[in-house]
């Protein structure tokens, strides 16, 4: 399974529900490399995507929620991150991306379910208060690297990683 994951140097992901930043070329990656995918994301992260962008388009939504009166519109619902990996197998299961919030990210690495990371790391220091988990780079290589510069309609500069777990 893979995760996805932009992340600042101290690694916040998300400040009051929202992202902190607005960078479109990280957008249209994370578009990109989900499309044709099945999305596995906690319910505060589904209804921190705009209305007009829910369901992401283009890919299985599954949305993971304990509270068993959610309901959300072309979406599949799981109460645990076991049940969203069951219901991802039967549509997808060579492209199932996890796509937060922390505690959704938290709970895959902790459980070993992860074997890529694509990790956008935002080179700035920012203000948030959901993170996503710490790392441990000795378990993981660093297959793919590319730097994106600072310009007009990128606040930060940033860097697309791809690590794979070792063995």
């Amino acid at each position: 399974m893979k995760l996805i994951v932009a992340a600042s140097e101290n690694n916040v992901i998300g400040f009051q529900n929202d992202l902190p930043w607005h960078l479109p070329d990280d957008m249209n990656y994370f578009k990109e490399t989900t499309i044709n995918s099945v999305v596995i994301m906690g319910r505060n992260n589904y209804l921190s995507i705009p209305k007009k962008y829910r369901p992401l388009k283009g890919r299985v939504n599954i949305i993971l929620t304990k509270n068993p009166e959610f309901h959300a519109p072309n979406c599949l619902i799981a109460n645990s991150l076991e049940k969203a990996i069951e219901l991802a197998k039967l549509k997808k299961p060579e492209n199932i991306f996890i796509i937060g919030g922390g505690k959704v990210y938290q709970y895959a690495l902790e459980q070993n379910l992860v074997d890529l990371i694509y990790l956008t790391r935002i080179h700035a220091n920012i203000e948030g208060d959901t993170f996503f988990p710490k790392i441990n780079l000795k378990k993981w290589k660093k297959i793919n690297s590319k730097f994106h510069k600072k310009d007009i309609k990128h606040k930060f500069s940033f860097t697309f990683l791809v690590f794979e777990k070792l063995n």
